[in-house]
């Protein structure tokens, strides 16, 4: 999630540095920038909330050829046979159009939009996303049947995220 504020500081101090950290830990924010004038800042945050360390930027004109490596991996070598099985996803994904607050369903007690192995159409709505306090329905786009909910209720989702897998046959 980017955010873009350009606002009116005069002088900001250390303590208005942590505020803004503070207040993008609170909303999942990984980068923050503001620009007023000559004073510019910009502030970034890795997937788990570490500030991030700067990223040497490298400059070259012609591409690179590195010798290749035999893959490297981190689990046992019994475990290594089942990671390279792992089939590649099957279905259509329901990807988040917006950023903001995931749910399967219209109100704390009622039932979820969809459940797995619930037949949708194009026009079926599948969840709702909360975003600066408006719910705005979510619908499956395809039609086909849901073989997999990627999302909790309730938590953050990012612009592009997978919500759901739907098998379109």
């Amino acid at each position: 999630m980017r955010l873009n504020f350009y606002g009116k500081f005069s002088i900001m101090d250390l303590k208005d540095i942590k505020s803004i950290v503070d207040l993008m830990k609170k909303n999942a924010l990984s980068e923050f920038e503001m620009e007023e004038g000559d004073f510019k800042i910009k502030l970034k945050r890795d997937a788990v909330g570490k500030p991030r360390k700067s990223e040497p930027m490298v400059m070259q004109e012609a591409p690179m050829v590195l010798p290749a490596a035999a893959p490297v991996f981190a689990a046992t070598p019994a475990a290594a046979p089942v990671l390279a099985a792992m089939p590649a996803p099957e279905g259509t994904e329901v990807k988040s159009p917006m950023i903001g607050t995931f749910y399967r369903k219209p109100s704390p007690d009622a039932e979820a939009f969809v459940e797995v192995g619930a037949k949708v159409g194009a026009d079926t709505v599948v969840c709702i996303i909360e975003a600066m306090k408006v719910m705005n329905e979510i619908k499956a786009e395809v039609k086909g049947t849901i073989i997999e909910v990627l999302m909790e209720e309730g938590k953050p989702v990012e612009y592009g995220q997978a919500l759901f897998r739907i098998d379109p046959s």
